[in-house]
């Protein structure tokens, strides 16, 4: 995607939609949403968060609702476009002008603004990667009650970087050499990258 540095350049790339872009951008214009370009795309905010976005592809153009999964959707025109991906955004679909319906869309942008007012908000969960311990390290772990409980206190990250760092190894050989060398720093309590860190 090409990046744009104003509403006018994204309209000007999508000539296919130009004219339908702005009947959009228009509308919610009238609100008190704040215009702006973020992920090279026009983006409409409250208070400096996210209310909804605009966007054209090849065959449709689309309004994003950021928090679109708190809105009723009476007229049933929302759809997660990342069914399994996408918690709370949702996408309302136009693949012609004579698709925008001018008084619905305005309604959902108010309705979008006042959710943002009201304070609802889906907030992304953090995914943790969990940690998956090599066979040689785990042996180790195994004979040494003193390496294991300093390999424990580590953070979760430290852990998951030297578990990766045997595991990356091709060779056996290269997998004892790697584990020889990092058991002194874990039982220092240190992490694989601590040093470079500190610089």
């Amino acid at each position: 995607m090409k990046k744009v540095s104003s509403v006018e350049e994204y309209i000007e790339i999508n000539p296919h939609f130009s004219e339908e872009l702005t009947i959009l951008r228009d509308l919610i214009n009238s609100t008190e949403l704040e215009e702006t370009i973020k992920w090279s795309m026009p983006t409409y905010c409250l208070d400096g968060k996210n209310i909804l976005g605009l966007g054209a592809f090849k065959h449709h153009f689309c309004i994003w609702f950021h928090q679109g999964v708190f809105l009723k959707d009476e007229q049933q025109l929302l759809f997660n476009a990342q069914e399994e991906k996408t918690k709370a955004m949702r996408q309302m679909r136009f693949e012609t002008k004579t698709d925008i319906n001018e008084a619905a869309v305005l309604a959902y942008v108010k309705e979008a603004i006042e959710n943002q007012r009201l304070g609802r908000e889906l907030k992304p969960q953090r995914k943790t990667k969990s940690v998956t311990i090599p066979k040689e390290l785990n042996v180790a772990l195994q004979k040494n009650s003193e390496f294991n409980k300093t390999f424990k206190a580590l953070s979760q990250s430290q852990q998951r970087e030297y578990c990766e760092y045997i595991a990356e190894a091709k060779r056996d050989e290269t997998k004892q050499r790697r584990l020889d060398k990092i058991i002194p720093m874990i039982i220092e309590g240190k992490g694989l990258h601590d040093k470079y860190k500190e610089c």
